[in-house]
C-alpha cells in the first residue's frame, strides 16, 4: 500500500529555503507571490493491506524519524 507523508515547517518557523525559492521566482519575473514555504514529500510502499494500520505505521515513522515535530508538521495520505 502506498502512503505519502508530507512534511512542512510549522507556522512561525523560519524557512530559508522557501525564502530563497520565492526570491528566485521573483527574479525570474513571476509576480504576485506571497509567502513561499518549502517542505518534503516522502512516498512509502508498505506491505500493510489495512489502510488504518498503514496510516498508523506511517504516522509513527513520521513522529520518530521523518519529521522534527518541534519545528515541522506532517500529513499522512494513504493512496
Amino acid at each position: 500500500m502506498k502512503v505519502l507523508v508530507t512534511v512542512m515547517p510549522k507556522a512561525g518557523v523560519l524557512d530559508p529555503q522557501g525564502k530563497a525559492i520565492g526570491h528566485a521566482l521573483a527574479g525570474l519575473g513571476f509576480e504576485g507571490l506571497g509567502e513561499v514555504r518549502a517542505g518534503k514529500v516522502i512516498e512509502l510502499e508498505l506491505a500493510e493491506t489495512d489502510p488504518a494500520r498503514a496510516r498508523a505505521a506511517a504516522e509513527a515513522m513520521a513522529r520518530k524519524l521523518l519529521a522534527n515535530t518541534v519545528i515541522e508538521s506532517f500529513r499522512v495520505e494513504v493512496a
